[in-house]
């Protein structure tokens, strides 16, 4: 999957669609994702042009990768999920229906969130 540069993600970054955002540094933005599945349910992503979990780690720079990981436990704990609990998500290609061709991270919590998938 090769990266769209028009993608929905990639027009936030540029500004060209609003955000309901919660956290941002140099490398980083995260905000709430427009059909919540969760009580709490952000979406981290990086600044920089990666379509997957795959591509971030082998393309991004060493401080972009400790910029995304530090963002999801200070989002975590800002959002009171600490505690509690939250989980984390990412989803790579079509077998796992990842909507939007730009790496990002789900960040659910507010209650019990059940298992994580179901046997088929």
């Amino acid at each position: 999957m090769a990266y769209d540069p028009s993608n929905i993600f990639a027009r936030i970054l540029r500004g060209e669609i609003p955000c309901r955002k919660v956290f941002e540094d140099e490398h980083v933005l995260a905000f709430r994702d427009i059909n919540p599945q969760a009580p709490v349910h952000i979406l981290v992503i990086p600044k920089g042009a990666y379509v997957s979990l795959d591509d971030f780690s082998a393309q991004a720079s060493p401080a972009e990768i400790a910029a995304l990981v530090r963002a999801v436990g200070e989002i975590a704990r800002t959002q009171g999920l600490a505690e509690s609990g939250y989980r984390i998500l990412a989803n790579h290609g079509a077998d796992s229906h990842q909507e939007v061709p730009h790496f990002h991270v789900h960040v659910f919590g507010g209650r019990p969130l059940g298992r994580m998938i179901s046997k088929a």
